[in-house]
């Protein structure tokens, strides 16, 4: 089980990235705009705009966990699950559509 304090940041993160991602996303198609290009100065003060906001806000800087355990490492996209955990589930047959595997 991972720390409470570092779920809790990681809930954070996710937190700030929301309430950043129109502001940063849009700062990154100005910037990268060919239709409507912008001159030297423009480029510095959006790039200044966007260094100003919180680097915890970076999308970068999220981190996937396992949803049960907390845990930060061997995770499945698609599970939600970090790998022990998964094959757990499978062996007690709680994961529809996942087999045991055996070779």
């Amino acid at each position: 089980m991972a720390k409470k304090s570092l779920i809790q940041r990681e809930r954070k993160r996710q937190k700030l990235e929301q309430k950043y991602h129109l502001i940063r996303r849009s700062s990154k198609k100005k910037i990268r705009s060919k239709v409507y290009p912008l001159s030297l100065s423009e480029k510095t003060k959006m790039r200044e705009k966007l260094q100003s906001l919180p680097r915890n806000s970076a999308p970068t800087r999220l981190h996937r966990r396992c949803f049960l355990t907390g845990r930060p490492r061997a995770n499945y996209r698609d599970f939600g699950l970090s790998g022990h955990i998964l094959r757990e589930m499978v062996y007690a047959c709680l994961l529809p559509g996942a087999t045991r595997s055996s070779w």
